[in-house]
C-alpha cells in the first residue's frame, strides 16, 4: 500500500496546555502548551508545535527528539554541566539519554519530532 505525504499545518491539533510538573522545576513557573500534529500508526513517531514561559527544569530523556526553534531561547545543561544556548531560526537534537535541565530563557516555541523506541 502506498502511502501519501502528510500535511501538517498549526491549528489541526487540539493544544494541552500544562504547568511543568513542580517537582522538576528548578526556577519559575513554566507553563506549557503542545499542539500534537501528527502521530504515526505505530504511535512511536510525533510531530507538531510546542511552547513554554520563561522557567527552568530538570528533564530525562528517553526518545530522540528534533527541535527547531520558531520563537524565544532556551538553554539546556547536560548532566556534566556543560550548557548550549539556542534562539528562534536554530536546530538541535536532544538524544535519547539526555539527562539535565532545559531552561526557557525567553518565551518559546518549536516545531518537534520525537521518536521513541
Amino acid at each position: 500500500m502506498t502511502k501519501s505525504v502528510i500535511r501538517i499545518e498549526s491549528g489541526a491539533g487540539e493544544p494541552a496546555i500544562e504547568a511543568i510538573d513542580p517537582k522538576k522545576v528548578v526556577s519559575g513557573e513554566p507553563v506549557s502548551t503542545t499542539e500534537n500534529l501528527y502521530t504515526s500508526d505505530s504511535e512511536r513517531f510525533f510531530s507538531g508545535i510546542w511552547s513554554s514561559t520563561e522557567g527552568k527544569w530538570r528533564v530525562s530523556y528517553d526518545e530522540e527528539e528534533f527541535c527547531i526553534l520558531l520563537a524565544g531561547k532556551v538553554a539546556l545543561t547536560d548532566a556534566e554541566g556543560k550548557t548550549e544556548t539556542f534562539g528562534a531560526g536554530e536546530a538541535f537534537v536532544i538524544p535519547a539519554g539526555f539527562r539535565g535541565t532545559w531552561e526557557t530563557l525567553e518565551p518559546v516555541r518549536k516545531l518537534y519530532a520525537i521518536a521513541t523506541a
